[in-house]
């Protein structure tokens, strides 16, 4: 198989399974456990990967939390600032974000909004039409331009006296488009408000340094970079005092500086360190290869008639491209049930399955959604794959449309 649904995880590298395979075997210790030499050895592995993981993004290791992945570090900043600030420093109970955020962000802000009771009613909708529960908090879904972007005047005009978090997606999973999260970022700290990004698919694609955009938080998961899944973190910028307060979102234990209580997952943990350490280590190589295949990719597609490209062309990720097949009789699930035994894609998230996209909703282009498919490239990906997989979208749905 082709695989070409990188956007929703990425395979492990041998380097990572040989460095998690000792915590899963005999180096078992628990790492909160004190004296003896397993829980020694298990903390200071724990404590190496939080380093490796901090010089990936240029922090400082005391401002990385792990958690299970970016879904649980995006609900843990923005539940955690939002009860915080709201409850015991008595100030501010507006949130804002955009319409086009990952599925974490947007029903994470649904739920404080109060549309969402269970997990049955976490759906996309953006009707201002549902009825709510008070939860005490507001907030603003941000509209987006043609390319799926937050505008710095819409993120400004919206910003209000009880304004107290803006969270916005810096690279987006579905259609590949990224924000000026430097600008965005600016004009939050202009007035008062802290900033948070999902930073989980820019992470080993982009050239990712909180000390440049100096965001308060920001969001990855391991599997997007070649580590294990169920295992991710959250940075949390430090000032003179350490990290800044804000309610726990997980309470148990004093693990995590008591911000995630939780026996820690230390193979996983290992795993995501030498992920990072690997991806810091052959940067340039890699963001290169991004590149090479980048250009390829769309250089293929734009030739392509019947075939229209969404998202920013200039500003996007590299390896992600979400395009829209434009013929009257194609429909995507069919088409991907066709190719699944020689092809990995996808019709877009795989945390929106089943779900119409509400990226092309807040784009305007609900219509398409059966006729999308999402294809994203690993950095080591071969050219002629990713020529394979054109001829596959380009000949092969002539195929099966219909069928």
């Amino acid at each position: 198989m082709i695989y070409l649904d990188n956007s929703a995880t990425t395979p492990i590298k041998q380097e990572v399974y040989e460095a998690m395979i000792p915590y899963l075997t005999t180096e078992y210790g628990n790492p909160s456990s004190k004296y003896y030499d397993l829980a020694v050895n298990a903390r200071q592995a724990v404590e190496n990967a939080r380093e490796q993981v901090a010089k990936l993004i240029g922090a400082k290791p005391e401002e990385i939390i792990f958690t299970s992945g970016a879904t649980e570090s995006t609900n843990m900043i923005i539940k955690g600032v939002a009860d915080y600030k709201k409850h015991y420093e008595k100030k501010g109970n507006h949130i804002i974000t955009s319409k086009v955020e990952h599925k974490a962000t947007i029903n994470t802000c649904k739920f404080l909004n109060g549309e969402i009771y269970s997990n049955s009613d976490a759906t996309f909708s953006l009707s201002s039409e549902i009825q709510k529960v008070d939860r005490g908090y507001e907030v603003t879904f941000l509209d987006v331009n043609e390319y799926g972007q937050v505008m710095p005047e819409v993120l400004e005009k919206a910003v209000k006296d009880t304004t107290t978090i803006a969270s916005i997606i810096w690279g987006n999973n579905e259609i590949g488009s990224l924000n000026n999260i430097e600008q965005l970022c600016q004009i939050c700290h202009s007035k008062g408000i802290v900033f948070h990004t999902d930073a989980t698919q820019v992470l080993g694609k982009l050239d990712v340094d909180v000390s440049k955009i100096d965001v308060e938080f920001l969001s990855v998961s391991a599997h997007k970079v070649n580590g294990p899944k169920g295992i991710g973190a959250v940075y949390i910028k430090s000032d003179d005092y350490g990290l800044p307060p804000f309610s726990a979102f997980i309470h148990g234990g004093e693990q995590e500086n008591g911000m995630r209580g939780s026996t820690l997952a230390v193979h996983d943990i290992v795993g995501f360190g030498k992920a990072a350490e690997i991806a810091l280590r052959d940067k340039e190589v890699t963001l290169k290869q991004y590149k090479d295949l980048n250009d390829k990719l769309l250089r293929e597609l734009q030739s392509v008639p019947n075939i229209r490209i969404l998202g920013d062309l200039q500003n996007r990720l590299p390896g992600i491209y979400s395009i829209i097949i434009d013929k009257k009789d194609f429909n995507n699930e069919r088409f991907l049930k066709k190719v699944s035994k020689e092809f990995a894609l996808s019709s877009g998230s795989a945390c929106t399955a089943g779900q119409p996209s509400h990226v092309l909703q807040a784009m305007g282009l609900e219509e398409f959604t059966n006729k999308v498919l999402r294809v994203s490239i690993g950095a080591t990906e071969t050219v002629e794959n990713v020529v394979n997989a054109i001829i596959v979208i380009t000949t092969g749905m002539m195929k099966v449309s219909g069928v």
